[in-house]
């Protein structure tokens, strides 16, 4: 495996650029290959099935790449299809997803804590992450509950005002997360937000930590590819951001989940 290669990086649309962000953050050195497949989304609402046929089309696009590493981005099809992906891709790339990263982050640092969790209903109602905290028999309590108002929210850039501070509000405040010590932001849109739910907590003198698995998945990443000698140690090669369908409005919308705004080349999955 090439250490020079590309980090393929996918998700239903622009959230995972948070995630791509962390990465470029942590790991300023490696190239960045992003998918987001605007055509298909929200996962959410999909079948497994259709969620994991449109995983192994991009999977297969980042291959012909030449990508060391794909990170799905995405926690629904972090949930439905990263075992598929991970056997589709064999030896051709090491894959990652962003469940798996943050339960390891749980088990190294909230063993005897109550956790709280929130996410989409889909990410929610699955129970993934729930299930495999209690495979960790760490005597972690997780407290999850479904926020759906908050992707649309931030997707409209309703953030840092008055709106967002009653909805954050209005969901923090449910007594399933009542007691808890942190709270996993468990949708890479998320991250966008944090700065707003910490404020939630500071004002109710709460010690809660705000878990960003962004962060916690780009830093799993860094520690894998240092371990496995392969961190890219040549010239950085330019990232290229490709999506399934192209609006202006997506592109404008890069700035908000990257920081910058980036140029989208359309690559459709079926044509």
């Amino acid at each position: 495996m090439n250490s020079s290669a590309p980090i393929g990086i996918f998700d239903s649309g622009t959230g995972g650029l948070t995630v791509a962000k962390a990465v470029r953050a942590a790991i300023p050195d490696e190239s960045i290959i992003y998918f987001g497949d605007i055509a298909h989304l929200p996962y959410g609402d999909k079948s497994t099935a259709a969620i994991q046929a449109y995983s192994i089309r991009i999977a297969d696009f980042l291959l012909q790449r030449k990508c060391k590493v794909i990170l799905i981005a995405c926690n629904s099809a972090s949930s439905a299809a990263y075992e598929l992906v991970r056997e589709y891709v064999g030896k051709k790339a090491q894959v990652f997803d962003v469940i798996n990263p943050t339960i390891d982050y749980l088990r190294e640092h909230y063993q005897r804590t109550n956790v709280g969790l929130i996410g989409t209903k889909q990410t929610v109602t699955t129970g993934v992450y729930a299930k495999k905290v209690d495979e960790l028999r760490k005597e972690i309590s997780l407290s999850s509950l479904a926020t759906p108002l908050l992707v649309p929210m931030i997707e409209e850039e309703l953030v840092n005002n008055d709106i967002s501070k009653g909805i954050i509000h209005q969901y923090l405040a449910d007594p399933a997360l009542e007691g808890i010590t942190s709270l996993i932001l468990a949708c890479t849109h998320y991250p966008i937000i944090k700065s707003e739910i910490e404020q939630y907590f500071r004002e109710k003198s709460q010690q809660v930590e705000v878990i960003d698995s962004a962060t916690v998945v780009a830093e799993a990443l860094k520690s894998f590819l240092a371990y496995h000698q392969l961190d890219n140690k040549s010239n950085k090669n330019g990232d290229h951001f490709y999506v399934s369908d192209f609006t202006p409005a997506f592109e404008s919308m890069t700035k908000l989940f990257f920081g910058e705004q980036v140029h989208l080349e359309q690559y459709p999955l079926w044509e």
